[in-house]
């Protein structure tokens, strides 16, 4: 294909790196984080994952045998390809939060031969990587990247066209919240498109409810590469606030609460031990458990509910010929 432009890649904006620079850290942040170790019931964000170490390991998660969220996503995308692009259109503006390494979006944008891509994501360097990648092989299209938390309102540039923007979302990361914070980032997600006049939509992935051996393989692998990434977010807490977690002290656990329709993901702890940080710590008893992750299992009426709340008024979806997974594009 001919390069339409000069390749431009803006990595990070000023906002965005100032909201990494953590005890390394920010201070809302690290009492957030203490906040959550310091429950009843401790938690850690999810997106505590995803630091470097993190972010490549969960790439070798999207290759596992049991781990079948990625592939089966793809058949879609290879199946209902052409229909795909006929529901979002040419030439859109590409926004992907929580863009990773960016890999689906080179195929969309090529696809949709879109001439705009902002990727965002907190992993800063892995984010970089990924943005110069796109814009070699893709050297038509101006790649930006955005380093930035997608729970918090993200300022996108200036000069972004306003008419078409594709807020692409795909992985069903969606799970990862609770159902009242799914609806806040969808909420977000319509505002980043602008008036309903411009023409902007959402492209989703959602994973559907399945048989639990299933779940339970895919969230708790034989070669213990998902108890790895699980761990890691305390090596990474540890940089952010200045613990002294030892990882190799916590076991992972994963199952599904079928109450709930959800894989939870929790760290374990192997014995009785005290963790502290600057200014406080805690006590943990043996099997204690830090809750790390939540993997929501939406039907597509239930979600289609949750859209409707975010402000999308229609959608359009596609499915594997199991029903194990869904691809959707929502309009406001």
């Amino acid at each position: 294909m001919t390069p339409r432009s000069k390749p431009v890649v803006s990595l990070a904006s000023p906002q965005a790196q100032a909201a990494t620079v953590w005890p390394s850290g920010d201070v809302t942040e690290r009492q957030a984080i203490i906040h959550g170790l310091s429950q009843v019931k401790p938690t850690i964000s999810p997106k505590y994952f995803y630091d470097e170490r993190g972010s490549a390991l969960f790439e070798t998660i999207t290759r596992l045998p049991e781990y079948y969220v990625t592939r089966v996503e793809q058949s879609i995308f290879e199946r209902h390809g052409n229909s795909i692009a006929a529901s979002v259109g040419a030439d859109s503006v590409v926004i992907e939060p929580g863009a990773g390494n960016c890999e689906k979006a080179r195929a969309l944008c090529d696809r949709l031969h879109s001439t705009e891509f902002v990727g965002i994501d907190i992993s800063t360097e892995h984010l970089q990587e990924a943005a110069k990648r796109l814009s070699d092989v893709l050297p038509w299209l101006r790649v930006r990247a955005i380093a930035g938390d997608i729970t918090e309102p993200i300022r996108l540039p200036e000069d972004l066209p306003r008419r078409n923007r594709l807020v692409f979302y795909p992985g069903s990361s969606i799970g990862n919240f609770e159902p009242a914070q799914a609806v806040h980032l969808l909420s977000q997600m319509r505002a980043m498109l602008g008036e309903a006049s411009d023409g902007g939509s959402l492209l989703i992935g959602i994973d559907l409810p399945k048989p639990v051996h299933i779940l339970q393989a895919a969230y708790d692998d034989a070669s213990g590469v998902t108890a790895a990434f699980n761990r890691n977010a305390l090596d990474h807490v540890n940089r952010l606030i200045g613990s002294d977690f030892d990882s190799q002290h916590w076991k992972h656990r994963a199952f599904f609460n079928a109450e709930c329709s959800r894989v939870e993901m929790h760290l374990v702890a192997l014995h009785d031990m005290r963790v502290s940080w600057p200014g406080g710590g805690r006590e943990f008893s043996m099997g204690e458990r830090i809750h790390t992750e939540n993997s929501y299992k939406y039907s597509l009426d239930v979600f289609a509910a949750l859209l409707r709340e975010a402000g999308f008024g229609q959608y359009q979806s596609w499915t594997d010929d199991q029903d194990w997974f869904a691809v959707i594009h929502a309009r406001p």
